[in-house]
């Protein structure tokens, strides 16, 4: 069975609840703009943010020079892989890698 992905956030308030899926091989893409396959509408997020590459081994994010950067666990990066329970930070929403 191939390795699946999730990446989940919950705001503040909890009531809204973000879960993406991304099985091995996927491509997806994260950001406010209907076109971004994962659709981020919050504070600071880019238009296309980031980037997300699932692979057996880890997944793949980079930015895509986005005006208030791509973070992994709090640090800013352009590229990094993550492990489970890494926390990809977009604008002001934080999403919980997990690896299903």
């Amino acid at each position: 069975m191939a390795e699946m992905w999730l990446l989940e956030a919950v705001e503040r308030d909890g009531a809204n609840r973000l879960t993406f899926r991304l099985s091995a091989g996927a491509i997806r893409t994260v950001g406010r703009a209907r076109r971004a396959d994962f659709i981020v509408d919050a504070p600071l997020v880019s238009r296309l943010h980031c980037r997300l590459t699932a692979g057996d081994g880890g997944l793949l994010v980079e930015d895509l020079d986005s005006t208030n950067g791509t973070f992994v666990n709090g640090e800013r990066i352009m590229s990094r892989t993550v492990h489970d329970r890494d926390r990809i930070g977009v604008g002001r929403v934080e999403l919980l890698v997990t690896r299903a």
